[in-house]
């Protein structure tokens, strides 16, 4: 998880961006870092949590090879070792993701989108065309909260609350609030529940340029998914799902830093386990996690150890506590600008 932020127009005093920054610093503890567009017409800031190419080299907002494109970037692209053999002839400077996300954009222009898998949220400035390319994974996993101010003036950040830090007004959304709490669900739409503020949806992409935004969506899943029914037999569709999930644990344990498991004891979880070791081997050490909160009639410990018991996974029990679920809602209140499911 890193934090993102831009503010892209002209007259904006260089405290609002770092103010950003600053708000969103619990993103990405590694490192941070602001660019600034020679004619003042944008700027990027970046929070750093390492996870690939661990060295400075990673540090961000990074330029493309000619310094041409600035980008600041969230999130991982599972497949970025495939992406960076097929872009061979790029002059790779770094071993990170976010390079081959710069790569991919001299390539293939905003196209590059469909051949990431992974979960991402970007802003990508063009030096010399003056022009932003901001962009959202297929199902809005990672976040990109919006702001258009007066003079067509646009502000973009990983958090509402880091919006807020460079000037925009605090105000609820009287209507969004009042939904949220009479029906108790909140779609995740553009909207959110601040005014001034909103989302760019998941699946969407944005262009910015000489104060006028355009949004387009790029993924639409229920486009994609088609409503006819699989002609298939079963065995062949279960066959391909099984190698769709074998693989997508293989590319997701792509990491300069250890990768853990977090298991409950129950299907989904164990079933994660059992295609860790087909992929791993039954070698694999990978840390298992579970929460308990020392009830038997709601702690799933059991079952947890049942599961590792013939594997050489170390397990890490996390207790809770009711003692210590004030100060953590509170940790959780700071953390979050508006509810969120799940």
């Amino acid at each position: 998880m890193c934090g993102i932020a831009g503010i892209f127009g002209s007259g904006w005093p260089a405290e609002r961006l770092e103010a950003m920054v600053a708000a969103q610093t619990h993103r990405g503890p590694d490192a941070t870092g602001v660019y600034t567009d020679p004619a003042g017409l944008a700027g990027l800031g970046h929070n750093r949590l390492s996870i690939i190419d661990l060295s400075a080299a990673g540090t961000q907002p990074m330029a493309d090879a000619g310094r041409r494109y600035w980008i600041a970037f969230n999130g991982e692209i599972y497949n970025y070792r495939e992406l960076r053999e097929e872009l061979g002839d790029y002059p790779f400077r770094t071993r990170t993701d976010t390079e081959v996300v710069l790569a991919a954009f001299r390539r293939w222009g905003e196209g590059c989108l469909e051949r990431f898998v992974g979960m991402f949220a970007f802003l990508l400035w063009d030096e010399q065309e003056k022009r932003l390319f901001a962009a959202r994974d297929r199902f809005g996993v990672k976040p990109l909260y919006l702001h258009q101010g007066p003079g067509g003036t646009l502000r973009a950040a990983s958090e509402i609350k880091a919006l807020h830090a460079s000037g925009v007004e605090r105000r609820a959304d009287a209507a969004a609030w009042a939904g949220y709490l009479a029906h108790g669900m909140y779609d995740h739409a553009a909207r959110t529940f601040w005014e001034g503020v909103e989302q760019l949806p998941a699946g969407h992409s944005l262009t910015w340029q000489g104060g006028r935004t355009r949004v387009s969506c790029w993924y639409d899943v229920a486009e994609r998914a088609g409503r006819e029914t699989d002609p298939r037999p079963e065995a062949e569709v279960r066959e391909e799902y099984r190698a769709l999930l074998l693989d997508s644990v293989r590319l997701r344990f792509r990491s300069d830093v250890p990768v853990g498991i977090n298991l409950s004891g129950g299907l989904d979880s164990s079933l994660l386990l059992g295609l860790v070791q087909a992929v791993q081997g039954e070698g694999s050490e990978a840390k298992a996690f579970t929460f308990v909160t020392g009830d038997p009639d709601y702690d799933e410990l059991p079952w947890v150890r049942q599961v590792l018991a013939r594997t050489r996974h170390p397990l890490v029990v996390c207790p809770l506590s009711a003692a210590e679920v004030p100060v953590l809602a509170a940790s959780v209140q700071r953390a979050e600008d508006e509810p969120f499911g799940g």
